[in-house]
């Protein structure tokens, strides 16, 4: 299944016309002759949302990083919450329990 060929998909727009050409012109009884053109297709909606997400997660580290901050202001604390844990010896005692559970 994929998602609506109807939207715009810039990076794939002619592999979209070519699945669609393949539609049109082959009976519905022989959808499989357009096999080719909709692994193609599959490929490239892969590929275009790699690179969405790639894009829209680039200053994911730092985004979370000023969220990290504002919430300590907010909050009042002085240390993140991850900080907090990496000094927690509880926490690191129940990591590696846990960590000897699993293997």
């Amino acid at each position: 299944m994929h998602p609506p060929l109807d939207r715009p998909h810039p990076e794939c727009q002619d592999v979209v016309q070519a699945l669609k050409k393949c539609h049109a012109n082959n009976s519905k009884v022989f959808f499989w002759r357009c096999d080719d053109a909709k692994t193609n297709l599959d490929k490239c909606f892969r590929e275009e949302k790699k690179h969405m997400l790639d894009e829209m997660n680039k200053n994911f580290a730092q985004d979370r990083s000023n969220e990290d901050v504002l919430i300590m202001e907010a909050l009042g604390q002085k240390v993140s919450f991850q900080e907090y844990l990496e000094k927690d010896k509880g926490y690191a005692k129940a990591q590696q329990e846990n960590a000897a559970a699993r293997n």
